[in-house]
């Protein structure tokens, strides 16, 4: 069973950019919507956004929604979440997962086979 690797967090002021990716090094991601999913401290996990396949649909979370722009290059296997104008409550540890389904919310279709490790962001206010 394959997984995936994040990278590309770290530590942000408040109203600056980070751009986490997404690889799978084991399997190809083309034949999976890509999610991200966070968790903040003390907080359920929330699914913030998801792309289709061949990226034809994406979904957001109200609380990155104009913020947060998730891409992908399937010829790089690789999934981008960019996000802006980041606030001190998008602290928390952002996970990927691949999901064979078609999505249908920014948790994709809510069910996961391939989950990363997650990487932590901070934003400091």
């Amino acid at each position: 069973q394959g997984h995936l690797v994040e990278s590309g967090g770290g530590l942000v002021q408040s109203g600056g950019s980070l751009r986490p990716s997404c690889t799978a090094p084991g399997f190809t991601l083309d034949s999976y919507a890509v999610g991200w999913i966070r968790q903040a401290p003390g907080k359920e996990r929330e699914g913030i956004s998801c792309v289709s396949k061949s990226a034809d649909a994406t979904y957001y979370a109200d609380s990155v929604r104009g913020r947060f722009t998730i891409s992908r290059d399937n010829a790089k296997n690789t999934v981008y979440l960019q996000m802006n104008i980041l606030k001190p409550e998008d602290t928390a540890v952002y996970y990927c997962a691949a999901s064979p389904w078609v999505p249908t919310s920014p948790w994709c279709a809510e069910y996961f086979e391939h989950w990363g490790q997650g990487t932590p962001v901070t934003v400091s206010s």
